[in-house]
């Protein structure tokens, strides 16, 4: 394994995952019309080749 290809292609992609996660949650969140309060949210990482499974909760404060 390369590990400076390896990564430099890990953080491309954890870009991506958070730059689209974070359109995709202020989309979600203005089509709901709330406007106060916090929302529950949760991300599943999953990687089939590698056997991986790897979740992530928490709360998002609206303000």
């Amino acid at each position: 394994m390369n590990d400076d290809k390896f990564n430099m292609s890990m953080r491309k992609f954890l870009k991506q995952v958070g730059v689209t996660s974070q359109q995709q949650i202020e989309a979600a969140v203005r089509g709901s019309g709330k406007t106060s309060g916090t929302i529950n949210v949760k991300v599943v990482l999953s990687g089939d080749d590698i056997g991986l499974e790897h979740v992530v909760e928490g709360e998002i404060e609206l303000g």
